[in-house]
């Protein structure tokens, strides 16, 4: 499956430590996992968390998702060794951890030649610098570290997250100026389904392509909430054959639903049956 068209709604961190884990992640309806080597890995279990991750890795068994490595920073001691760990490795691309500036990318674009790059967007510096971070030629994607902006803001978020939301914003115009994806942040209490499916509901509505999640329990809310509904389907299939009918007379603009419909409407419609068939290829 093509990096454009590949769903990404529901995206799940999995430490890189935990070899269970890492073969339950296997089986798992996730459309995307991050293997974490930084936050979820202790400093005395680096190194062998690495091994043991890549050796997961090329056992293979996690099918077409999307197979991303959140690295240790390079500025680290360990962030160099993880780098070169995965050189070769069939894996989807590179997470960068506290992207500050385009010159972290370019950095890390240095030292390792063929691996996808993404940016984890998680600081002050870099929500001011996503512009040109989502620019540079190498990066792939972003994910939206909201915890760690969290803290580095000193904001108290509330459920409608208004205090981030500048943040959210800015890195969502960024990416999609670029035309790549982007997930939001993760939602901490994952016993509460009706609170994650709210900020869900929300980050889908901002326009974000999916969401991290810290646990599988997770996965079917988010796949629920960012996949086309039948009733979006429906509309947008109505709208194309409206349009169709009028243009065929020579003519621009159609109404469905007693709303205009014109070409760029159109474009949404084939981009919303294209997202639901990639979907639909996923879990196929």
């Amino acid at each position: 499956m093509t990096q454009s068209m590949r769903p990404y709604r529901s995206v799940l961190y999995i430490p890189g430590s935990k070899e269970r884990a890492l073969d339950k992640a296997r089986g798992l309806p996730a459309d995307a996992i991050i293997f974490d080597l930084e936050d979820a890995v202790a400093p005395d279990a680096k190194d062998a968390a690495r091994a043991t991750l890549r050796a997961e890795i090329d056992k293979g068994g996690y099918g077409d998702r999307a197979k991303l490595v959140r690295i240790n920073g390079f500025d680290t001691m360990w962030g160099n060794a993880d780098i070169h760990a995965f050189r070769g490795a069939d894996i989807d691309g590179l997470l960068l951890p506290k992207v500050n500036s385009a010159l972290d990318i370019e950095t890390l674009a240095e030292m390792i030649a063929d691996v996808p790059i993404w940016a984890m967007m998680e600081t002050a510096s870099g929500v001011l610098n996503a512009r040109t971070i989502a620019a540079h030629p190498r990066l792939a994607g972003i994910v939206m570290g909201t915890n760690d902006l969290v803290k580095e803001l000193g904001c108290r978020p509330g459920p409608d997250r208004a205090e981030i939301q500048t943040a959210l914003q800015m890195s969502l115009i960024a990416a999609r100026a670029d035309g790549i994806p982007i997930v939001d942040g993760v939602y901490n209490a994952f016993k509460d389904e009706a609170g994650l499916r709210a900020e869900c509901e929300q980050g889908r509505d901002l326009g974000f392509d999916g969401k991290t999640l810290i646990h599988p329990d997770q996965i079917a809310i988010a796949n629920e909430v960012f996949a086309p509904s039948e009733a979006d389907l429906d509309l947008a299939r109505r709208q194309i054959a409206a349009f169709e009918e009028v243009e065929a007379r020579g003519e621009g603009v159609a109404v469905v639903d007693g709303k205009i419909v014109e070409n760029l409407h159109i474009v949404t419609a084939k981009a919303l049956i294209a997202k639901a068939e990639a979907i639909e290829q996923r879990e196929g």
